[in-house]
């Protein structure tokens, strides 16, 4: 009987090492409300256990209540998924009954359309307006409508979500660029095209975007990792691509190595993880250099090693050098059909470029993780002098800043923020000098007291910890971040150099 409940517990509890758990946020959206209320109904009929509705008022009693998203129980999944089972049937079938209903009805309509025809009367009603036609309509009509409109706007093919979008407008679809865009790309021609590239005018150019056609390489200038001379830079590719390959055949072996195997294995778990909705980093190719690039990334920075946040600062990178040698939408294009030298440099150049970012940053991941503590901090202090009321209401309801601007300052906003709308935000990072250590922190600031109504609607500790950890970023786009940045410049502009303004 013990043996026999010894091994129900470990079948209950035992947790697969790398198994991928469900992830919200901005580029990880909640399931289906409508689903989801549905769900929670069908459980409550069954659960004859009287539940608690006392809401949860402190972190502590938060934490009890709530799993990370990366420590859900195996039980918690296999009742998920049972209910989800029965769930999708029943709507399956409900659905399939309205479809049935919808072509029958459809089938009787000529004919009803002509007995309606010929009993009409000759004074008949003329109808003003849409909103009075659709008042004198029967309900079945209504329907059959509806049924038919929904048919008309399926899709022919399956669209990537909103979400898992990388560029505001798929490169097929494109609109005509307008003589404003075409004179700035001039201008990023000239400065490129130039025997030293003026780098100060360069990043005054970046600072509200780059254009996607002169983005690879105006990042590649200015994270460092290219020279401002312009033929010095083929030779400077050359060795920095023959370097990073000489670190794999030197390094990468030792992955199997036990002193090396923890930090090699908490990489392999978290690959998948990236941008789980983009088809592009699903891929086999593209998560071995994932691997690779991080691998040797921990190897030669032992003071840090591999911090988990670190794998999301790679895609950035890896998506705008890719888009050099890709004219279609990157978000599926398949890599094993780019030579493998073209592959190369992508993945030699990304680990460069997010090497040169990390060297800005490391005091975020070294032990105790001391840059992110300082910076939650100055967050704190900055947002009680420019929003009294909403750091008040944090207090009121013991919401810590740390619980939530961690993963803002750990990740760069990039859970928060689609994919699309972080490499537009790190072509003014590039431009700003110590923009991902320094600015940031204002960038973190606006985009907090952005959501101050939302903020201040929520009068919970739960409610607040919800909305701040899930905020509703899925359809911003450059004009978004654009009115992002011109409020963190307007707080830097105030604050960064009078940090008394600030300071109680």
């Amino acid at each position: 009987m013990a043996a026999e409940s010894s091994k129900q517990f470990w079948k209950r509890s035992a947790k697969l090492p790398g198994s991928i758990q469900p992830v919200y946020g901005a580029q990880h959206p909640p399931l289906d409300p409508r689903l989801t209320k549905n769900f929670i109904k069908e459980r409550s009929k069954g659960n004859t256990l009287p539940l608690k509705n006392k809401k949860a008022s402190s972190f502590h009693e938060f934490a009890r209540n709530t799993s990370d998203a990366w420590d859900i129980g195996d039980d918690e999944d296999e009742d998920f998924s049972s209910s989800f089972q029965t769930l999708n049937s029943k709507v399956a079938k409900a659905t399939a009954a309205q479809v049935l209903e919808n072509h029958s009805k459809l089938r009787v309509k000529p004919e009803r359309a002509q007995s309606a025809l010929s009993e009409m009367p000759t004074n008949c009603k003329v109808i003003k307006s849409s909103s009075e036609a659709q008042l004198s309509r029967s309900p079945e009509d209504a329907c059959v409508r509806n049924a038919l409109h929904k048919q008309q706007s399926l899709p022919l093919k399956p669209i990537i979500p909103l979400v898992a979008r990388i560029s505001d407008q798929n490169a097929s679809g494109a609109p005509p660029m307008t003589v404003r865009e075409k004179t700035r790309l001039e201008k990023f021609r000239q400065l490129l095209s130039s025997h030293n590239t003026d780098l100060d005018e360069l990043r005054k150019c970046s600072w509200p975007g780059v254009p996607r056609e002169v983005r690879p390489v105006t990042w590649r200038l200015l994270s460092g990792y290219l020279p401002a001379n312009k033929e010095r830079r083929k030779l400077t590719l050359q060795r920095k691509r023959e370097e990073y390959f000489g670190f794999i055949e030197q390094y990468y072996d030792s992955r199997n190595e036990e002193h090396h195997q923890d930090t090699y294995r908490q990489i392999h778990i978290d690959i998948p993880r990236t941008n789980p909705l983009i088809p592009l980093f699903q891929q086999p190719l593209v998560q071995e250099i994932f691997e690779r690039i991080l691998f040797i990334w921990a190897i030669r920075h032992p003071a840090s090693g591999y911090v988990q946040g670190i794998n999301d600062l790679v895609t950035p990178f890896f998506v705008v050098f890719l888009s050099e040698h890709v004219e279609e939408d990157v978000e599926n294009f398949d890599v094993t059909t780019l030579s493998q030298d073209v592959l190369r440099s992508i993945e030699a150049d990304s680990f460069w470029c997010m090497s040169k970012l990390l060297d800005g940053i490391q005091d975020n991941y070294t032990f105790a993780q001391p840059g992110i503590q300082k910076k939650v901090k100055a967050l704190e202090e900055l947002v009680s002098r420019i929003d009294e009321q909403v750091h008040n209401h944090f207090r009121k309801y013991e919401v810590e800043y740390l619980q939530f601007a961690f993963r803002w300052m750990n990740n760069l906003l990039m859970r928060e923020l689609p994919l699309r709308c972080t490499i537009r935000l790190w072509d003014t990072y590039q431009s700003e000098p110590e923009g991902f250590s320094h600015f940031h922190l204002y960038v973190c600031a606006a985009f907090l007291i952005k959501w101050r109504k939302e903020i201040l609607d929520e009068e919970d500790f739960q409610g607040l910890l919800m909305l701040l950890q899930n905020l509703p970023t899925i359809h911003w786009g450059n004009e978004e971040i654009g009115l992002l940045l011109a409020e963190a410049y307007r707080l830097k502009y105030m604050f960064a150099d009078a940090p008394n303004h600030y300071r109680r």
